[in-house]
């Protein structure tokens, strides 16, 4: 067996060779660890300085957000114009003092994905309203409603002031045209306007036209009539609904008081019936127009319009008034009974009487004692 040499020995140039190489060295792994734990730590930092600055904006945009806009104690009305952007509205409200950091309700609408989802129009700031619950309200589309009210009793000439007068009514209709032109334009031409639209509050938002207002009336009023009118009594002496609301616009002007209109109804039906001319003073003012000053003399219950009803039996041609539901329940409804005439007792009712020596002796205890006591007043 052959007996192996003797390793040589190391020299200096093979130790540094060997500390210059690639192999693993056990200090070489403590310097490693060392900038490892050093980028951990630094990116640890990094992240904790990022969530308390993500908590605290986070924090910040719940404030914002959630606490009520700067609107005081009373309601402010926005007006969102078409086109506006949801930048331009906040930065508005900004610029007036009722919203704090504009740019979370904008980066808020962006990440809900409504930004471009507004909707034009006019909206109520009430007290307490945050920024969120208007957002809402832009998106949804919940504008601010406006009223108007057409008063029962009223001709068309009231009503046409009333909506020409309204700020929030776009007025499309041209102050110069006819009646006949009104109503061709609302689409029903060849119809009289009187008694055509319902007495009632209706809640529009601002913009709406004047045209779309009639019409909006116009189309209740028919409901509520062809309702009425399948429900009304047998043997009525009206072969037209439109006969119906002539009668009930006569007995809205007559009388204020709810309890006497089927009455006044049931004197009116028995005097159709019998051929008795209705004898009705709205009428005959309605007739007279501009001219009437206040006062019905003698020589005008016998100056003949189409409208005077001392003269002329049976109904006026059209409606002299828009009557209300229970004006137009009553006529297709009246009270049973024998009572051919009554007059007013000057507290707003009526004294009703069967016969006419009956009526005379009224007109005498309620008409005379009347002008006693405004000859007293002089």
């Amino acid at each position: 067996m052959t007996t192996p040499s003797p390793l040589p020995p190391i020299t200096d140039e093979q130790e540094t060779h060997e500390e210059n190489s690639g192999e693993y060295r056990p200090g070489q792994k403590q310097w490693r660890f060392g900038i490892l734990s050093i980028s951990l730590l630094s990116i640890g930092l990094l992240l904790l300085v990022s969530g308390s600055a993500l908590a605290l904006l986070l924090a910040e945009r719940s404030r914002v957000l959630d606490s009520p806009l700067n609107i005081g104690e009373q309601s402010i009305p926005l007006l969102v114009q078409p086109g506006m952007t949801l930048r331009s509205i906040t930065e508005e409200l900004s610029q007036q003092g009722l919203l704090t950091h504009p740019k979370y309700l904008v980066w808020e609408a962006l990440w809900q994905g409504n930004a471009n989802r507004i909707k034009a129009g006019e909206y109520e700031l009430q007290p307490g309203l945050t920024p969120l619950q208007f957002l809402d309200k832009l998106v949804q589309g919940k504008v601010l409603q406006r009223t108007l009210t057409i008063i029962e009793g009223w001709n068309f000439t009231e009503l046409m002031n009333a909506v020409r007068s309204n700020h929030y009514l776009a007025q499309t209709l041209e102050k110069n045209l006819t009646q006949d032109a009104i109503m061709a334009r609302l689409g029903y031409p060849g119809q009289h306007p009187e008694g055509r639209f319902y007495p009632d509050t209706y809640h529009f938002p601002r913009g709406t036209t004047d045209v779309a207002f009639l019409q909006r009336a116009y189309s209740t009023m028919e409901q509520i009539l062809a309702d009425e009118w399948k429900q009304r009594d047998e043997g009525l002496p009206y072969e037209t609904p439109l006969e119906a609301v002539i009668l009930a616009s006569i007995v809205e002007k007559e009388t204020g008081k709810p309890e006497e209109r089927k009455r006044i109804v049931g004197v009116f039906v028995r005097r159709l019936k019998r051929k008795i001319a209705l004898q009705s003073d709205p009428t005959v003012i309605y007739g007279m127009g501009t001219s009437f000053t206040g006062n019905i003399r003698r020589s005008d219950l016998t100056t003949p319009t189409p409208y005077n009803t001392y003269i002329k039996r049976g109904l006026p041609p059209t409606p002299i008034a828009m009557p209300g539901k229970a004006a137009i329940h009553a006529a297709l409804h009246p009270a049973p009974g024998k009572e051919l005439y009554f007059v007013a007792k000057g507290d707003g009712s009526h004294q009703f009487s069967a016969t006419l020596r009956e009526h005379k002796r009224a007109v005498a205890r309620y008409q005379l004692r009347k002008r006693r006591k405004k000859k007293e007043n002089k």
